[in-house]
Parts: structure tokens; sequence; C-alpha cells
């Protein structure tokens, strides 16, 4: 049945919130990577080194997946972005404390750990409060937090460390971590526990999961046995690499190849991160309208992936332009497209799983992505030791998308949801 939209919008607020999260979690995991040539040149770091701090980074962000996803299933999204949230706001602070790589990888493996479970817990969120025919969308513009977070990191860390020091950086951006969570206790509950939703807003929520009543939940063996887990892995592990190394490396490659120090990395980033934020609302949009003009949501979701997919082939040729600005282009339409791409490829454990499976299976992406990513680092670190070139990187992200589509289409071509 398809119910007109409702004049409430508590969903949106709902929403809302998952962007300001999903926002600071990108500048904490991200205040490292802009620091990386200031503390590099006044501690000594090699490359080894800071790729052994992304390596354990996300080797704990994997592992966390695993455990949030199952956890989230259990305790629901209030709960579990209060212990995510409380446990990465207390490592990230705890890195100014710390001067090594030695010492910054350890202070990773909570921060990674606490922040595993802001995508689950976001999902969540969003399968509680979003029916199928909005979820992509609501996906795509909290997903937009992750932008915003990446373009306020290059902004506010140089003004801080200049002006306080490096430190400093850890220390104010973990304090409006703090704002957030009174809010988020304070306002979110299930929609039909919140006293704000009206009853037009109710029934449009759960217009397409009648009752929405929690089911057994099932081990991972039995989740691993499904080919629609294997499709969502196999997307994950060959698109987060991509996405990863964008967070982590970029402020280095434009010290490395053009030359640009602490206090210059925010326009180039900034335009790089507003162009996908542009792409992530886009991707999010474009399959929700096919939902609505009356594509299947094999359809929809697959034929937005695919454009997203094409957008990124150019970046191929980012290590070779010769401007600034033609290069900041050519990786900001790249990264339009992962953001676009992760909108519709998110949505399939909601799309494809009962909701007591979905924040499982969440976690097995992400692992699997982190995984991807773990390689990433290794790979991008040697190549940079020995080559000081990023054009194996750029290649990769040329195609990536175009092979987890691919693969996801060739292990559930029909994008059959599991059956209860």
């Amino acid at each position: 049945m398809n119910l007109a939209k409702p004049a409430g919008r508590v969903r949106w607020v709902i929403c809302a919130l998952l962007f300001a999260a999903i926002a600071l979690s990108y500048v904490d995991r991200l205040v490292i990577s802009v620091l990386k040539p200031t503390l590099q040149q006044q501690y000594h770091w090699s490359e080894q080194g800071y790729g052994d701090v992304v390596f354990w980074f996300q080797a704990s962000y994997g592992l966390g997946l695993l455990l949030s996803g199952r956890l989230l299933d259990r305790i629901g999204p209030r709960l579990g972005y209060l212990l995510a949230m409380g446990l990465w706001t207390a490592a990230h602070m705890g890195h100014a404390l710390v001067r090594s790589t030695f010492g910054f990888a350890w202070m990773r493996i909570p921060l990674a750990l606490g922040e595993s479970g802001t995508l689950p817990a976001a999902l969540a969120a969003a399968a509680e409060w979003f029916p199928q025919s909005e979820r992509a969308f609501a996906i795509g513009v909290f997903n937009a937090g992750a932008n915003v977070g990446a373009i306020v990191t290059p902004l506010v860390v140089p003004l801080l460390t200049l002006s306080l020091g490096w430190q400093s950086a850890f220390i104010v951006t973990g304090l409006a971590n703090l704002v957030w969570l009174v809010l988020w206790w304070g306002y979110y509950r299930t929609p039909r526990q919140h006293r704000s939703v009206s009853a037009a807003e109710l029934a449009y929520i759960e217009s397409d999961q009648p009752g929405r009543q929690p089911q057994p939940r099932a081990p991972w063996r039995r989740l691993l046995r499904q080919r629609q887990t294997w499709a969502y892995l196999g997307g994950r592990f060959l698109i987060d690499p991509v996405w990863w190394t964008f967070l982590f490396w970029l402020p280095d490659f434009f010290h490395r190849a053009r030359g640009i120090d602490l206090a210059d990395f925010g326009p180039p980033l900034v335009v790089i991160y507003l162009t996908s934020d542009v792409g992530s609302v886009y991707g999010g949009w474009l399959s929700s309208r096919l939902l609505r003009s009356g594509a299947t949501v094999n359809g929809a979701r697959k034929r937005a992936m695919f454009c997203c997919a094409l957008l990124a082939v150019p970046v191929i040729g980012a290590q070779y332009t010769a401007g600034l600005w033609t290069t900041v282009a050519l990786i900001g339409l790249a990264c339009a497209a992962h953001q676009g791409f992760s909108a519709n490829l998110y949505s399939m454990p909601a799309d494809l799983f009962p909701r007591w499976a979905q924040g499982s299976v969440v976690g097995l992406g992400g692992f699997a992505g982190a995984v991807g990513g773990m390689l990433m680092a290794k790979v991008a670190s040697l190549t940079l030791a020995s080559t000081g070139s990023y054009a194996p990187v750029f290649v990769f992200a040329a195609v990536a998308y175009l092979l987890a589509l691919g693969l996801t289409h060739l292990i559930n071509p029909q994008y059959r949801a599991v059956e209860p």
C-alpha cells in the first residue's frame, strides 16, 4: 500500500541528528590525516609508521563492526549510539597525550571500536523511521554528514593547530560530541514511543512493515549461507578501500603532488567534499525517484549504482593532470560517485533482510570493507615509500565501483529478499 506523505516531520529531525553524528565521527577520525604532514615532520614519522596507524584503525573498525552489528540488533540505536560515541570520544581526546606512530596506533583502536557503531546505528535508526520508498534518500542525506565532517576538519584543524597547538585539535573537536549525546538521548525514541509522531506519520513509516515485530536472531553461519549477504560483503570489500584511502591520504597527496601545506588544505578538500555531498543526496534521491515512478527495487538500486560507477572512472587521470583544480574536480567527482553508490548499497540490508538480522549484515559488510581498507593501507604505504606515486590508488578507484556492481549483480541478479 502506498500512502501519501504525512504532514509529520519527526523522522527528518531524527535524520538531522544522524547527519550530525556522522559528521562528528568523520571529524574525529580525520583530524590525524590533516595533521599528518605536520606530525610527520615534527616527530619524524615514516610512511610505514603512518600506514600502521591507518591499518590498526581499519582492523579495529572491522572487528568493531562485527560486534556492534550484533549488539545493535539487541539494544537498538538509542543506547547503541550512547555507548559508541562515549567510547570514541574518550579515545579521540586521548590522542593529545601521545607523540609516536606507535602511540597513535594504540589510540586508534578504541576510537575505531567506538566509531564502528556509527553506521550500523544510523542504518538501524533509518530502518525504524523510514519506509523503503524513502530509505535510500534518508541514508543519502545523513551519509552526506561524512562530507560535512570532511569539510569542517581541514578548516578547523589548521586554525586550532596554528593558534593553540596540534593537541587542541583533538580536545576541542571531542567536546562537540558531548553536546550531541545530550540531544540524542533526550530526543530519540522508536516511532511508536515518540510522543511527537502523529498517527498519520506513524502509519506512513510502517506502511511497508506492518507492526515491525521483533523476531529471533540468526547466527552468522546462517547469514553467511545467504547469497544476499555475499552480494553486500563483496560490494563493501571493493568500494570501502577507495573511500578510506581518500579520507586518510588526500592531504598527503596534495602536499606531495601540489606542495600544499597545513594552512592551505582547506579550499581543495572543501570543494571535494561539497561535491561528495551532492553525490550522496543525488544517489539516494535517484533510486527513490525511480521507485516512486514504478521501477522495481532491483532496477532502481542498480540503475542508480551504475550511474554513480561511471562517474568514478575519470579519476584515473588525477595523478597526471597539470592543474590543481582539475585534479580537485576529478577526485571530487569520484568521491561523489562513492557516496551516491554507497547510499544504494547501504540500503541492501534493509531491503533484503528481516529487521532482526540487518545490524549483523551491516556489521559483516563493514568488516569486509575494513579488510579491504587494511590491504589498501599497506599497499598505499609501501607504494609511497618505494615510488612516491599515488597512480595505483587512482587506477583502482576508477574501476572499483563497476566491479562492485558487477559482483553484486552476479551474486543476486534479481535482488531477491531473504525469506524470513
